[in-house]
């Protein structure tokens, strides 16, 4: 039977990424417990609208679980305590009455804060960019049966591509490491035929391009592993060292 439940929300508000940000408290009463968390957000943002008050920012699009905007840290987790889950999939009924849920952005060198809870994740775009194209054939559809994939590749392949960037695993990585998201990104590739071309390059270009961010190194802590909406795995990490090291070898 659904309930409402009341609380206190702990919002990181800052003004710009130049200012100077600060926890502020908002008294939450009456929430009911089949809200998503964006939704409870909506709810504040009315609520300080009407007063005259500066609604929070905060990133949100598709709140199906498939675009990564939702990028909000609670309560220490990245997306919220939920596994396996976004923040658009977060509902209420996860907390407590009388529970104090801190909010914040994802903190990183690589996403400078925007606003409050905003970051700029424009770092993934450029390091998909560095990553480049895939030589491939444009004509007719090619029939399916034509190109010879292993179901085991196929399926590793897939689960790889089901990163969505939302850049959890940064966030919840102590160095701030986009590790996960790059092998993700470089194994969905290396393990088709389709990918093979310009493989080597490929791999060395995004870890350059990660560097060159301000991305920190991976420790094998599965930090992000743990926090991934999408429960990546780190073997694409291993993946991504040996495509690394195979191309500086033919170099």
């Amino acid at each position: 039977m659904d309930k409402n439940i009341s609380f206190t929300l702990k919002v990181w508000r800052q003004r710009g990424p130049k200012e100077k940000g600060q926890f502020v408290s908002y008294p939450m009463t009456d929430i009911p417990t089949d809200t998503s968390f964006l939704e409870m957000l909506d709810i504040l943002n009315e609520q300080l609208i009407n007063k005259g008050e500066e609604p929070i920012v905060f990133d949100h699009d598709c709140r199906e679980g498939i675009c990564g905007m939702c990028s909000l840290y609670i309560n220490g987790h990245a997306h919220g305590p939920a596994t396996g889950a976004t923040t658009c999939q977060l509902y209420m009924r996860r907390f407590k009455d009388g529970d104090v849920i801190t909010v914040e952005p994802w903190r990183s060198a690589g996403f400078p804060i925007i606003r409050d809870l905003m970051v700029d994740r424009s770092a993934y775009d450029k390091i998909m960019q560095a990553g480049g194209y895939t030589s491939v054939n444009t004509g007719g559809v090619p029939d399916a049966n034509s190109i010879p994939i292993s179901k085991e590749k196929a399926d590793l392949a897939m689960d790889a591509a089901s990163c969505i960037g939302c850049g959890a695993c940064v966030a919840a990585c102590k160095n701030g490491s986009a590790m996960l998201f790059v092998s993700a990104k470089v194994s969905q590739l290396a393990l088709l035929p389709q990918g093979q071309v310009e493989a080597a390059r490929r791999a060395k270009a995004m870890i350059a391009k990660m560097d060159e961010l301000g991305f920190g190194n991976c420790t094998n802590t599965r930090a992000c592993e743990a926090e991934c909406p999408k429960c990546v795995s780190i073997s694409n990490i291993a993946r991504l060292n040996r495509e690394f090291i195979c191309a500086k070898l033919k170099d």
